[in-house]
């Protein structure tokens, strides 16, 4: 067995080094391969990739958002587990054990961690707790599927699933793209509760109002076509 953690990142020269070391320190039960897709970053991020030993480094020549950069990683995946990891420290990287012991029951292809079901979870910002939930209901409306986070950044599959989804969104739509289309593939999605440490925009948060609205628009979009 092998699992490919996949790292998008954007301008994040303040966290990246600290998350790849992070994910190294974890305990995996398998080899593992970190894929790192740099973004186009404009600050000193690709200074400090191209510094780090260990992981495999897919520069993108310009900004394309994390759709586009997931797709990358996902190319150059030679895993039979993909995971995906932020480069910021919302995420802890231990919690993959988590991800990756609901993944060794046969029946289950998908996992998510929600940052809602752990019930110390605390939002920084209430705006964008409630437009998580409403995207997380209408994803459950819309498929009749019961999921409370669909927004999370912890998702894990199985590498057959990855192969047969057609993915084309650039930015954050990939969130709800995906999940729409492992629904539309007949795949059932796992949640388990992770933690969650959600940072300001000062600190370098980039999801906006506007790609709330855009995964609203790709929630309906994907449930009635392909």
């Amino acid at each position: 067995m092998k699992i490919s953690i996949i790292v998008p990142v954007f301008n994040e020269e303040k966290t990246v080094e600290e998350i790849i070391n992070r994910v190294k320190k974890v305990k995996y039960p398998h080899t593992t391969e970190i894929i790192v897709v740099n973004d186009g970053s404009t600050d000193g991020t690709q200074k400090i990739l191209k510094n780090i030993r260990g992981i495999i480094l897919v520069d993108n020549k310009h900004n394309r958002g994390k759709g586009f950069s997931l797709r990358a990683g996902f190319k150059r995946a030679g895993g039979d587990i993909i995971l995906i990891q932020d480069a910021d420290l919302e995420y802890n990287p231990q919690e993959h054990l988590k991800l990756l012991d609901v993944l060794k029951d046969p029946k289950i292809n998908v996992v998510y961690g929600s940052r809602f079901l752990k019930k110390t979870h605390k939002p920084r910002y209430t705006v964008f707790y409630f437009g998580n939930i409403l995207l997380s209901l209408l994803t459950k409306i819309l498929f009749l599927k019961n999921i409370t986070d669909m927004e999370t950044c912890y998702k894990a599959f199985k590498k057959g699933v990855i192969k047969n989804v057609k993915l084309t969104e650039d930015r954050f739509g990939f969130e709800p793209e995906i999940t729409c289309k492992i629904y539309k593939l007949g795949f059932d999605i796992v949640e388990i509760p992770i933690s969650y440490n959600s940072r300001s925009y000062n600190e370098g948060k980039k999801i906006n109002f506007i790609d709330g609205l855009r995964a609203l628009y790709i929630l309906f979009k994907y449930r009635f076509t392909n």
